[in-house]
């Protein structure tokens, strides 16, 4: 089994169990975004309240409203990035070790580098998957109707595309502090280089927290264009694409109107991202502990 697949499967595994335990938070925060109902607005409500709300008036059901798309989406988005993101890694680090060898650099993937692995893997991931997170946001916020036909799954594929840099970001920061907790714990002697669980945990909560507050404004953009377009008279409910939207949020809304659910935003996908790291790492080192121990050789495998 290669290493690629191998981080795939495990991405897949963790996302699975990171979706399960933020979904509610989600919910809301597609709410949040999507709100464009002045009289709802002037009760800002917070997202213990607005999830209270819910269950009140429309069942605990509600709050996981397209939940088996969105983990089907999950599986196959983080499956998709982290199987690729690998298979581009390994050709980055294979780029850096023969520039070692004829005496360029120290062998080690830079942050450009990173960003760019990053980037390629999550376009790739975009152009796959962004019809179930159609479908999902659809699900959310109960409009699900047929309104564009085929192109309609694709909604939202700019802003989303652009959106690609949250997850540059993110594996940026990460690999970054990854690779100066390796260096600093081999200086130090302790115990090798090897990083726990909760390490992997704050790391990849510390990363996706900055790389949210850089992208949330593109975000929000991204659900405005994915739920259904409310066509009547009041022309600032409908969006005809990416840039329609950018300004008729910033003339009707006002630049807060980009960061409508940020707090929500910011517990649900820092959490999930750090059970996701933590359970993507473990998982991985499990299958390859398991692959050694049964005789079965793997790919190069890139050290947890």
């Amino acid at each position: 089994m290669s290493d690629a697949l191998i981080n795939g499967l495990a991405g897949a595994g963790g996302g699975i169990i990171a979706q399960l335990l933020t979904y509610p938070l989600q919910t809301v925060n597609t709410r949040q975004q999507t709100e464009r109902d002045p009289k709802k607005e002037k009760r800002k409500l917070g997202t213990i309240e607005q999830i209270s709300q819910v269950v009140k008036h429309e069942g605990w059901e509600r709050l996981y409203g397209g939940l088996m798309p969105s983990l089907a989406g999950t599986a196959a988005s983080q499956g998709v990035y982290y199987y690729f993101y690998q298979i581009f890694r390994d050709r980055a680090e294979a780029i850096a070790f023969e520039r070692k060898r004829k005496g360029f650099g120290d062998g080690t993937v830079g942050m450009f580098s990173s960003l760019v692995v990053a980037a390629l893997s999550g376009c790739v991931n975009v152009l796959l998957t962004n019809p179930i997170w159609v479908v999902v946001a659809r699900m959310q916020i109960q409009e699900v109707y047929d309104e564009a036909g085929v192109c309609g799954f694709w909604k939202g594929v700019f802003p989303t595309l652009i959106m690609v840099s949250n997850p540059s970001i993110q594996f940026m920061l990460y690999e970054i502090m990854l690779k100066k907790l390796k260096k600093q714990r081999a200086l130090s002697k302790k115990g090798g280089n090897r990083v726990t669980a909760l390490e992997i945990f704050l790391l990849g909560a510390l990363a996706k927290l900055g790389a949210t507050v850089v992208t949330y404004p593109l975000l929000v953009v991204k659900s405005r264009l994915q739920v259904k377009q409310l066509k009547t008279v009041d022309k600032k409910h409908h969006y005809e694409g990416t840039l329609d939207a950018i300004l008729k949020m910033i003339q009707y809304e006002g630049f807060y109107g980009f960061y409508k659910g940020m707090s929500t935003k910011i517990a649900q996908s820092v959490l999930a991202a750090a059970v996701l790291f933590m359970v993507k790492e473990e998982l991985v080192r499990g299958a390859r502990l398991l692959l050694t121990n049964g005789g079965i050789n793997t790919v190069r495998s890139k050290p947890s």
